[in-house]
């Protein structure tokens, strides 16, 4: 059975995209020396936040979006054996493409 998960306010579930394993060179990064990607698809977001007068504000980003996210951004969680990052809205840079 899978877990549905659903993010609250203005949370955003991100899927980390892979980076290349080669470099432009042909040179191929070991695992351990390759850095975290700081891209990814959003897989879910929340509904949005609230305005001081209580309006729903909705969120720019939609599921399928690619982004760019900060080195540091999220929170790093296990959802049925899939490695996802939950963050707010705030920490993605922008919409790749």
């Amino acid at each position: 059975m899978a877990t549905t998960f659903r993010p609250l306010a203005d949370r955003v579930v991100v899927k980390r995209i892979e980076a290349e394993m080669k470099t432009a060179g042909g040179i191929i990064i070991p695992d351990t020396a390759k850095e975290k990607p700081q891209e990814g698809e959003v897989v879910a977001v929340g509904p949005g936040a609230r305005d001081d007068a209580g309006k729903l504000i909705a969120l720019d980003v939609k599921v399928g979006d690619k982004v760019l996210f900060g080195k540091w951004s999220g929170t790093e969680v296990k959802i049925d054996g899939q490695d996802l990052l939950i963050m707010k809205e705030s920490d993605i840079l922008g919409v790749v493409g």
